[in-house]
């Protein structure tokens, strides 16, 4: 497939995997980068020298290209950029921030800039910042999300129309046809987050994978809207949440129930109940733990199959 995302990246399928927090270490990102995609570190979950160290080994892993996703909302961003350029990495995703803020210092060193929004306002930043792409996140997605609450169905038309830049579509998206479907919509590429969790290479716990699988159409939920939107699946911390949402709870209130770890306390530790458990609505497709390799092969399949199906249609 030759589209400007592989072009830009050197990569053979125009498939990113997310950078998830807790999820996607240097395993699950050299299994991506080897089957063709773009595999991502996320880095949101690791101090500098957990980063550096995940790097190392995905070079080990790999002689494909890979990248790191960096979230801008957390403090000491300078000394994992430093780290960054230490190790020659060339390309970067950069997430819930000011994409202004350090496009440029990225620039400066070499590195293709990424930046991830949820709508044309921040696209528009984002073309005017320099960066060399945008995923654009719809509403369906995982993890921290956009407040405008954009599906991808509508989002990834109006950001096409507004820029032309590269575009990767992200949310919702974790099947050939749905990656289709974003091609006819005017993007380039596709970022998958939630099938690649629960993949065989994925540091997810085994039973948050498991719960992934088990869930269907509406066991997700979009809160914390006053503090930092995120979709989570539902469990008793998440009905804590809404109830308090409900009861008109301030950000601090929510920022004290929410505490510290408690992503990592479900996610990568495996408390079902009362950690905070990240994940798009693309989970209701999902009905199995298979290799990444074997997923980027299926999801290439259904694409190509499905795109013989339109061009059957008259």
């Amino acid at each position: 497939m030759n589209t400007r995302i592989t072009q830009l990246f050197g990569i053979k399928y125009p498939i990113i995997q997310g950078g998830m927090i807790w999820c996607s270490g240097w395993e699950l990102a050299s299994a991506v980068s080897n089957a063709g995609g773009l595999g991502l570190i996320g880095s949101g979950s690791m101090y500098p020298d957990i980063l550096e160290e995940q790097i190392k080994k995905c070079k080990a892993a790999t002689d494909k290209p890979f990248g790191v996703n960096v979230p801008l909302l957390f403090p000491d961003r300078k000394e994992v950029f430093d780290l960054l350029i230490r190790e020659k990495i060339s390309i970067v995703f950069t997430s819930a921030g000011n994409p202004a803020t350090w496009t440029s210092y990225q620039k400066e060193h070499g590195i293709t800039v990424v930046h991830v929004v949820a709508s044309v306002k921040s696209a528009l930043k984002c073309q005017d910042s320099g960066v060399d792409a945008i995923v654009a996140e719809g509403f369906e997605a995982g993890g921290h999300n956009g407040k405008e609450e954009t599906t991808t169905l509508t989002l990834i038309p109006l950001i096409r129309k507004a820029v032309s830049l590269p575009l990767i579509a992200a949310g919702g998206i974790a099947t050939g046809r749905g990656m289709l479907a974003a091609f006819v919509l005017g993007a380039e590429g596709v970022q998958i987050g939630t099938r690649f969790v629960v993949s065989e290479e994925s540091s997810a716990h085994p039973e948050f994978k498991r719960k992934i699988i088990e869930s269907g159409d509406g066991d997700t939920f979009l809160a914390m809207k006053k503090v930092v939107p995120v979709r989570l699946l539902k469990n008793k911390f998440l009905d804590a949440v809404r109830l308090m949402e409900d009861q008109g709870a301030s950000a601090e209130e929510l920022k004290g129930l929410l505490g510290k770890g408690r992503a990592k306390k479900g996610m990568f530790e495996g408390e079902m109940e009362e950690g905070e458990l990240e994940i798009g609505q693309a989970s209701a497709l999902i009905n199995g733990i298979k290799p990444a390799g074997k997923i980027i092969e299926e999801i290439i399949h259904e694409f190509n199959e499905a795109k013989k199906e339109l061009n059957e249609i008259r």
